[in-house]
């Protein structure tokens, strides 16, 4: 593991560990909801860091579409798997919010219906990576497929700005009577940043064994060839 990989994985570490200590000890419960609303310092981050994650997958992909070179497309298919990840953490704490608070774990409105669909699109982005054998074709196609998958990031990020919905309203840049202060504001900053942190650990290291498995199917491929 590389200097830079091993500080920023210590700085993850010991962020998520000072995170935990506020959000379950310092930070006071919440009026209305009480407990189950710290879940909150989590599930934001996560649909943030999911954000960021497909940007990467469609700014990767768009690149390999000017340059074809493939290790733009290893980044875009490690950016994707660990925004899945990141999404799907947003499909299960959402839920394990609402039930106590809403008395229902989903309801079709446009947040979360926009949000599922998110999910399903990179849930196809990454089956179709496994369904094509020929390397350049699948980068081609999952660049396409990445992009066109982007466009409901916004969607998800306006959804309830637009629209009024069951889903809570945002507190940071959400209008009018939006807004948080003192040590809720600054343990959902710590938030953002210690997610962030991880999703960049998760990303190098994804991208490396990425390269890994490219070099073993090179390889194989040389080997096939010299055995034909």
């Amino acid at each position: 593991m590389s200097l830079t990989n091993r500080i920023l994985l210590f700085l993850s570490a010991a962020g998520m560990v000072l995170l935990l200590y506020l959000v379950f000890l310092k930070v006071p419960n919440e009026r209305t909801m009480g407990l189950v609303q710290k879940i909150f310092y989590f599930h934001v981050p996560c649909a943030w860091a999911s954000f960021c994650a497909f940007g990467v997958t469609a700014w990767k992909g768009f690149r390999y579409l000017r340059t074809r070179e493939l290790h733009h497309d290893r980044t875009a298919a490690a950016a994707a798997e660990v925004g899945l990840m990141y999404v799907t953490l947003v499909l299960i704490t959402g839920p394990l919010w609402a039930r106590p608070v809403w008395g229902i774990y989903w309801t079709w409105d446009l947040r979360l219906t926009t949000t599922f669909i998110l999910w399903l699109m990179f849930l196809a982005y990454m089956i179709l990576r496994r369904s094509i054998d020929d390397r350049e074709r699948r980068a081609s196609m999952s660049a396409v497929v990445g992009l066109i998958a982007f466009i409901d990031v916004p969607v998800v990020y306006m959804a309830n700005r637009v629209k009024a919905s069951q889903h809570p309203s945002p507190v940071l840049a959400g209008g009018e009577g939006s807004g948080i202060d003192g040590i809720f504001l600054f343990t959902l900053i710590l938030a953002f940043v210690v997610f962030m942190l991880q999703f960049v650990v998760l990303l190098r290291a994804r991208a490396a064994i990425a390269q890994l498995e490219d070099s073993v199917e090179e390889l194989f491929l040389e080997r096939s060839l010299e055995t034909t």
